[in-house]
């Protein structure tokens, strides 16, 4: 999705192919991780290297999906899923394509510093409306979506499009649709924090200026990530002290 989407082309459209050679896959050219274990790191047909960004990423989003399997069955499932109520499996299937989503945003806006709408977009209408399914309050969610937007509305209108892009303003709403207020609050900030924690590590290494600029997009699926798994006893933390 990521590589097609930046070529222009379909992501549902035509089979896989090297990038290089552009030779088209087998299904056993494509299984996560053991497929690039098996080949070496290498194209089986013209034999140039595969990009590390692609055992990463579906390892990293394997291991997201367990954990948000943790988070709604624990380690042992003790009742079938059939048994589970409707708006519970729903959830968990609202979390999965969540992450998708998160990894989809980290990984573009670092390659190409840009959001894309046509992923963000859809995404928070669906994650919206799946909410309001879910009962949770139309207004708290709305409220959200316009407090993650606004904020950072206002830094692009004041900084005139310099300090963030556009992509962020829409994340920003998604956010909001996701996860409500105040845990809308939490994601941002522990954006900006991680964010400035990588910024110092950049300046301090020489790697980037002060006036040096990075992508808000990855530090916003952190703070979302850290939110989702840990938001509920954050604000039980924040609120007993």
């Amino acid at each position: 999705l990521i590589y097609r989407l930046h070529k222009k082309e379909s992501p549902l459209i035509g089979r896989s192919y090297c990038p290089k050679c552009k030779h088209q896959l087998g299904f056993w050219d494509l299984v996560p991780i053991l497929s690039f274990i098996c080949l070496k790191g290498r194209c089986r047909y013209c034999k140039e290297r595969i990009s590390f960004q692609y055992p990463i990423v579906e390892l990293a989003t394997g291991l997201l999906f367990a954990l948000v399997f943790l988070k709604h069955f624990g380690i042992s499932i003790s009742t079938p899923y059939t048994l589970y109520p409707i708006p519970y499996l729903v959830s968990f299937i609202r979390d999965l394509f969540f992450i998708a989503v998160l990894v989809f945003v980290f990984v573009y806006d670092l390659k190409y510093w840009l959001v894309l709408d046509k992923i963000v977009l859809p995404a928070a209408l669906i994650l919206l409306v799946v909410n309001i399914f879910l009962g949770q309050n139309f207004w708290n969610l709305i409220i959200a979506g316009l407090v993650g937007a606004g904020f950072f509305f206002l830094q692009f209108i004041i900084s005139r499009g310099k300090w963030i892009g556009g992509g962020d303003i829409r994340l920003g709403a998604l956010l909001g649709f996701f996860f409500g207020w105040p845990q809308v609050a939490i994601a941002i900030f522990f954006a900006y924090i991680v964010g400035a924690i990588v910024s110092l590590f950049l300046v301090a290494s020489g790697k980037k200026k002060m006036t040096g600029q990075i992508p808000l997009g990855p530090f916003l699926v952190v703070g979302a990530l850290i939110t989702l798994f840990y938001g509920q006893q954050i604000i039980e933390w924040y609120l007993k002290w």
